[in-house]
């Protein structure tokens, strides 16, 4: 039996389970194994010291690795002692540490989301919202929680009719058109996915709401350059792509669009300490994505004359989203499989059961953070949402 094998993953797996490989099999720990996980082909050392989320990620996309039972239950089991993974950052130094030039982040959003609207659309609900809804009720549908969400942020910012809002990162555009629809604004968002793009602006024209709405293939570094004011300021999911190092650039490029008084909610998957990113993700998910901190974007909030209005944690809230959205995925394997390839569809299925576990694990968080550009005296002085 592989000893360096079996005494690298006791290493961070807490709970009993059986390993198999060509070489037979064991129980590790102490008890009842909780789930069996099978190579079928052995890892090089090598690969297991240069990154844990990459051998392993890549055998079980490969289908030389499985595991017994549900793939989420397992993950769950160990994803809190990720602290304990190896990344070797001489070896992975391209991989974590990317170009943060227009370009070259363009592309990396593309990556990701211009991968097809079809292929979200199996298993994104008829909102297309692909951030962390708000479950109010514990009966909440997944399309119900978005809306909860979209509702939640729009009332912290306090909108009025006629105001103007703009939304860094709109997506597929469910905020604005609820904004627009809601409280009556003037809504501009802005993108770096073509395909996103697309779809929002064809929504627009069908809608007729040409008048009320726009849409921008636009780096936010380039909002400056618009000379456009806004009275309230969202981005939802956005900051992640931005990368450690330009945060100051971001929030300067919100504060020279935002209008004195104006109201800034900026809504995002953080972490508890600064981390360079997965392996893994990296490679094949979000290309050039970082998790900030708590404390590195807080930290930065009065050098632009940010006001901390409030901040709210959603990390369990995202948990069961991932697994509503997990629930979809499953219920179209197949047509991922013929859509997209069996390694591709494995990929997703890791992806978002290993998101789901760290998330319950709080390996990383949600934050949603109200600021408001310089002193504002004339919101409510009770919190109302």
């Amino acid at each position: 039996m592989n000893k360096f094998l079996e005494n690298y993953l006791a290493d961070f797996i807490p709970v009993p389970f059986r390993l198999r490989t060509p070489d037979g099999e064991n129980v590790i720990g102490q008890g009842e194994p909780r789930f069996t996980a099978t190579f079928k082909k052995d890892i090089g050392k090598k690969e297991l010291l240069t990154s844990t989320s990459l051998a392993l990620g890549e055998a079980y996309m490969r289908g030389d690795l499985e595991v017994d039972g549900d793939l989420y239950e397992v993950l769950d089991t160990f994803l809190g002692q990720m602290g304990k993974f190896m990344t070797d950052s001489s070896v992975l130094k391209k991989l974590l540490h990317t170009s943060q030039s227009k370009k070259n982040q363009k592309e990396e959003v593309s990556a990701h989301y211009d991968i097809g609207n079809d292929f979200y659309q199996l298993w994104l609900d008829e909102s297309m919202s692909y951030s962390c809804a708000y479950f109010k009720n514990e009966g909440d549908t997944l399309y119900e929680a978005q809306l909860n969400k979209v509702d939640h942020i729009l009332e912290k910012l306090h909108l009025q009719e006629g105001m103007t809002l703009l939304d860094i990162g709109c997506g597929w555009g469910f905020l604005l058109k609820r904004a627009v629809e809601k409280y009556k604004v003037k809504g501009y968002g802005i993108t770096l996915s073509q395909e996103q793009c697309q779809k929002f602006r064809r929504d627009i024209q069908e809608a007729h709401l040409e008048d009320s709405l726009s849409v921008e293939l636009m780096d936010y570094r380039d909002l400056e350059k618009t000379g456009l004011k806004f009275d309230r300021v969202v981005s939802v999911g956005m900051i992640e792509h931005v990368g450690r190092g330009k945060y100051g650039e971001f929030l300067g490029s919100v504060h020279s669009v935002l209008k004195p008084e104006g109201l800034f909610l900026l809504h995002y998957i953080s972490a508890l300490r600064e981390h360079p990113g997965d392996a893994f993700i990296r490679k094949y998910i979000f290309p050039g994505g970082t998790v900030p901190s708590l404390r590195e974007i807080v930290d930065l909030l009065p050098d632009y004359n940010f006001y901390t209005l409030d901040i709210e944690s959603l990390r369990r809230h995202y948990s069961r989203t991932l697994l509503y959205w997990r629930e979809n995925f499953l219920k179209h394997h197949e047509e991922v499989e013929q859509m997209k390839g069996v390694e591709f569809a494995r990929m997703w299925e890791l992806y978002l059961a290993s998101c789901t576990a760290t998330f319950h694990n709080g390996i990383i968080d949600l934050h949603q953070i109200l600021m408001s550009k310089g002193v504002n005296n004339h919101l409510p002085m009770l919190r109302t949402v």
